[in-house]
């Protein structure tokens, strides 16, 4: 059995290594994942928000990935507490995020994000915008209050990825995020649930692939040559966790291939259990097989340290499936190079201090009471 105190030194010497994202060196393998918080109003993240960053960059996160924030497009999102990425004010209030994590030793990129047809119309920050996505499909496949995207509107949401990505390098961030996951617009565009174009945009994988490879195209022109593009991207979508956009690592080339090749640096492959297989005849999970498939450095996110479950087999009990171990033996043989952290990290800013000092006996299960404030 391996001992806690072999499991500390193994963190230390594994999770500690620094890692290269295109022109960012990364001080460390821990990342913080992408969680939507809803504390910035109109829009604008505050004095709170930039501590919450900090506080958890100065205790040993590597790369901080923030929250979704709306590119400078009027159907992008539905609320008026979600940051956005565009405006005078707003990116004031994220340059300042940026110099205070660069200021507590850690690197940050902001994920930059477009919701589609999962924007109900009505809601802030602009009202009259309708939602839009490939078909004007929601995730259940019915139709939904939006409309299929014109070319004009493909045109308008590629620029307005490809500024914002401009305006973070201006802000003093280390790279971009692009969100291909989960059921929001770009994601829309390459499950052929919810796109059913006949034009260049829709029908095999590689055509329903077009609009994503474009924005990175644009996102990567529109930056330093140096400068980071991670694309986040998931099988499962929000309400249809059984969903898959590849069924076999063939399929899955189809897909990220054309990404690699339009400039995307660094993959961010969500699951909702990092320890799974994603195909049969392979342990490797979804990172895994998208690093094998591109050669791109890759980063696994899911459940990592969410509950009592995840810290007993820290502790050395019960089944190591879960568990540390298990983790930095998948990262010693480079099957993916990086691990996100999500919930944990908001119940505990400590996070990844206490991982790699070894303080496993001090870490927190996670609590949904974390949700209401940004500790």
């Amino acid at each position: 059995m391996t001992t806690v105190a072999s499991s500390a030194s193994r963190a230390a010497e594994i999770l500690a290594r620094p890692v290269a994202l295109n022109g960012l060196t990364v001080p460390n393998r821990i990342a913080m994942a992408p969680m939507t918080r809803m504390f910035s109003p109109g829009g604008v993240p505050g004095e709170d928000v930039r501590s919450y960053y900090a506080r958890r960059a100065a205790a040993g996160v590597g790369l901080i990935v923030t929250e979704g924030t709306y590119v400078g497009h009027d159907s992008a999102g539905q609320s008026d507490r979600v940051p956005r990425f565009h405006g005078e004010e707003q990116l004031a209030g994220w340059a300042r995020v940026a110099d205070a994590v660069h200021a507590a030793g850690g690197t940050i990129v902001p994920q930059l994000w477009h919701i589609g047809m999962v924007r109900k119309q009505g809601q802030p920050p602009f009202a009259e915008a309708p939602a839009v996505g490939p078909s004007g499909l929601r995730i259940d496949g019915t139709e939904g209050t939006g409309r299929a995207m014109t070319q004009e509107d493909l045109d308008d949401v590629i620029g307005a990825f490809a500024e914002a990505a401009a305006a973070a390098e201006r802000a003093g961030f280390d790279g971009v995020e692009l969100h291909g996951a989960h059921g929001y617009l770009v994601d829309q565009f390459l499950w052929a649930g919810t796109n059913r174009r006949t034009d260049a945009y829709g029908g095999d994988p590689v055509s329903r692939t077009r609009f994503a490879a474009e924005i990175a195209a644009a996102v990567r022109a529109n930056v330093s040559a140096d400068f980071p593009v991670i694309f986040r991207f998931s099988q499962w979508k929000q309400e249809a966790y059984d969903a898959r956009l590849a069924e076999t690592p063939e399929q899955l080339e189809a897909i990220l291939a054309p990404l690699a090749a339009a400039g995307v640096d660094a993959f961010h492959a969500s699951t909702r259990r990092y320890w799974l297989p994603e195909f049969e005849g392979s342990d490797l999970n979804l990172a895994g097989w998208t690093k094998k498939i591109t050669g791109k450095p890759t980063i696994t996110v899911g459940s990592v340290g969410l509950d009592g479950d995840f810290i007993g087999a820290f502790m050395g009990e019960g089944s190591p499936v879960q568990g540390l171990d298990n983790l930095l033996d998948r990262m010693e043989r480079d099957e993916f190079d990086m691990v996100a952290v999500g919930r944990a990290l908001l119940q505990d800013p400590e996070w990844a201090a206490k991982v790699l000092a070894g303080r496993f006996d001090e870490l927190k299960p996670y609590d949904a009471a974390s949700l209401k404030s940004l500790s």
